[in-house]
């Protein structure tokens, strides 16, 4: 499989040894080449044309710092790089260094390593941030590994605390010279999809491929194959992304969670009806790579 998704790829070493080394960590913090990312909200700073993600230093964000809270993001073009989190309830800052974006404009104009980079800092800001408190005793929690866990400070308890990503199919399903796509309510008008859902405890992947296609539009499925994965930092999914092949035609909505689902040949999804997937997103390289795969 050539190419990889939007925010994926590892152009951060995590750097999981050095978020153990407390005294590594503050001398990084403070050192004149680290790299500091500003949250602003759920947003990120950027600028210029073609757009870039703002870098800042020390300098520019000492007064957002609390080394308390420090997030390590891990080594990013060979230098430590943080995330700064800054509370949407205070004005706009470094309004002269760029302008904060939506994630999902930025992952589709960005270089890929900033794309990266910028989820995962994001990612972490927001769970830090719905983290304060431990969900076993109700204490205080504490950033610890370099905000890439964190503890109950309550020593009774001292629960460790560590951020959960949601897994989450999506599938391209196939019938001969046709997919399946489907709508749902809240999508700008003529935007169909692929099928997607959360996998539910005690289930495989295959068996929440199959499940959610004949929940949703009733159509039986088999030779599940995965394809790709994603991660979705909106706020915590990772997408796993797999192509399939109906047994079925008949669609029905069953679970009431699309407004339409239909069939559709190559040539209809060319012709600029439906209008298909953002380009950001595993749903559209899915189609995409369907598409390519056939000249009906």
């Amino acid at each position: 499989m050539n190419g990889q998704n939007v925010f994926a790829g590892a152009y951060v070493d995590r750097s999981g040894h050095l978020r153990e080394d407390p005294d590594w960590l503050l001398a990084a913090i403070e050192d004149a080449g680290s790299l500091f990312v500003p949250v602003w909200g759920d947003r990120l700073l950027a600028v210029g044309e073609p757009v870039n993600t703002v870098l800042l230093s020390r300098d520019d964000v000492a007064s957002y710092i609390d080394d308390e809270e420090i997030i390590f993001l891990g080594m990013f073009r060979e230098r430590p790089a943080f995330a700064v989190a800054i509370e949407r309830r205070e004005q706009a800052p470094f309004q002269d260094r760029g302008e904060f974006h939506d994630l999902r404009y930025l992952g589709s104009v960005v270089p890929v390593d900033q794309a990266n980079l910028i989820a995962h800092a994001r990612a972490l800001v927001l769970w830090n941030r719905l983290q304060r408190f431990c969900s076993l005793c109700g204490a205080p929690s504490r950033a610890q590994s370099g905000g890439n866990t964190r503890i109950c400070t309550n020593t009774d308890c001292g629960g460790n605390i560590f951020p959960r990503v949601d897994p989450a199919i999506i599938v391209l399903v196939s019938h001969g010279d046709r997919c399946l796509l489907g709508r749902q309510p809240s999508w700008p008008e003529a935007r169909y999809s692929t099928i997607a859902g959360f996998v539910e405890p005690g289930e495989s992947l295959e068996d929440a491929v199959v499940r959610e296609v004949q929940e949703e539009t009733n159509i039986d499925t088999n030779n599940v194959r995965y394809h790709s994965s994603q991660p979705w930092p909106f706020p915590s999914s990772l997408m796993l992304g797999f192509v399939a092949d109906a047994t079925s035609e008949e669609i029905r909505l069953n679970d009431g969670e699309l407004e339409d689902a239909r069939w559709f040949t190559r040539k209809e999804l060319r012709s600029g009806f439906p209008k298909l997937p953002y380009r950001l997103s595993i749903a559209r390289r899915l189609v995409d790579d369907w598409i390519a795969g056939g000249k009906n």
